[in-house]
């Protein structure tokens, strides 16, 4: 069975250090949230960065513990793509729109998850 919840956050949050997303951050909305229970979010700063942070974190995860989206929202030209694992939802932003967005602001009440640890 892949793993689910909070490792797969971490394990989301991880595979985008390793292909060195920037500013990576995960929180926790179990009670906040009917979406998902935990979010990730992480920019790139170009088109090739977005890629490379999308394909490093489907690859990395699928490979290592056989988890999967069930669904993708935009790509990397949109420089907005959300995959969908269910109880985590990886949202990958071009810095300018994570900027424009302040996702940060909008769970301000969720709470951050040290995903290094």
């Amino acid at each position: 069975m892949a793993i689910q919840g909070l490792e797969l956050a971490k394990a989301c949050a991880n595979a985008a250090d390793d292909i060195q997303a920037d500013k990576i951050r995960v929180w926790d909305l179990r009670g906040l949230s009917n979406l998902t229970d935990f979010m990730v979010v992480c920019s790139g700063s170009s088109m090739p960065h977005l890629r490379a942070v999308l394909g490093g974190i489907r690859g990395d995860v699928d490979e290592k513990h056989g988890a999967k989206p069930v669904n993708a929202e935009g790509n990397a030209d949109t420089k907005w793509v959300v995959l969908d694992y269910i109880d985590v939802m990886v949202h990958v932003m071009h810095v300018e729109l994570r900027d424009y967005y302040g996702l940060e602001d909008l769970w301000a009440d969720a709470k951050e998850i040290d995903w290094k640890s």
